[in-house]
């Protein structure tokens, strides 16, 4: 168990191998695996990304301002955006200098590729800028090194940690799921009186999901199920486990662990499920 505090994180500079300035707030993070995972709070302005993909997979809750993925679609204040492994977005245009910021979580995906953490990622594009540029997130390598010489930067970054070329799993879905949270209706947890769910969306056989939790005031529930959740608190204070809560606050939970949240406010959580992957951890298969 985890609990995390916003506002008592410092905020980093993020990654370099897009243009533009980003800021991140580091709240979780995994261990090195196919099961890895980052939760972060992402603010950025004057952004550029170009159209790609991943191998792994991320939610994007828009917490402010409105992020232009073009024929993608937008993330509006308020919306929830999944992104599974292999599939295209963007590209994201963010030129007018306005202010986005973004919960974002990204962890390994249902094929079992695996993710690489922040920090790894950082460092390996510090490496890449003696070796070439970063110019509208596209590596150009220097023409007297061996290597394709134009890269989507995420991936010279991938494929120079990795040491081979970077093959992408065939794609679950056609499209990313931007979400409209706001549109979704409340519905009562069965058998729990003051406590209510939106339910946002199961995702592939790995079982990752998102939804949202509300908890009137003066009313006391226990957090935690049977896998890997995420909690973050969005409106409302509270205690948890003896810890007080407040907007920011991030709560994580490893399997049949419980933390009972008492709201003095109405509270709202977004919740996030990490995907099972179990059975390829124990075959141990990390696939290429």
């Amino acid at each position: 168990m985890k609990i995390v505090q916003s506002d008592e994180t410092v905020s980093s500079k993020a990654s370099i191998h897009r243009e533009g300035a980003a800021y991140r707030k580091l709240l979780l993070e995994g261990e090195a695996g196919i099961d890895n995972f980052s939760l972060v709070i992402s603010r950025s302005e004057a952004r550029f990304s170009p159209r790609h993909r991943h191998t792994f997979e991320q939610f994007r809750y828009q917490l402010e301002g409105t992020a232009d993925y073009s024929r993608t679609g937008t993330l509006e204040t308020g919306m929830l955006g999944y992104f599974p492994e292999a599939v295209y977005y963007g590209p994201q245009t963010q030129l007018d200098k306005n202010d986005l910021t973004v919960l974002c979580l990204q962890c390994g995906g249902a094929s079992g590729g695996g993710y690489i953490s922040r920090s790894e990622q950082l460092k390996a594009a510090k490496e890449l800028q003696s070796m070439g540029t970063f110019k509208d997130g596209v590596f150009h390598r220097n023409p007297e090194l061996p290597g394709k010489r134009n890269v989507e930067g995420s991936r010279a970054i991938w494929e120079h940690i990795m040491q081979r070329p970077l093959k992408y799993p065939e794609p679950r879905y056609e499209t990313p799921f931007l979400m409209k949270p706001d549109n979704f209706k409340w519905r009562p947890v069965k058998d729990t009186d003051g406590v209510y769910e939106k339910p946002m969306g199961v995702f592939t056989e790995r079982n990752t999901a998102s939804g949202f939790i509300k908890l009137g005031s003066d009313i006391t529930y226990d957090l935690g199920t049977d896998g890997r959740d995420i909690y973050f608190v969005l409106k409302g204070v509270g205690t948890a486990a003896n810890d007080p809560y407040r907007w920011g606050t991030t709560f994580y939970l490893d399997p049949e662990e419980i933390i009972a949240l008492t709201a003095i406010d109405e509270t709202e959580l977004i919740h996030f499920r990490l995907p099972d992957l179990d059975d390829l951890k124990a075959r141990e298969i990390v696939p290429e």
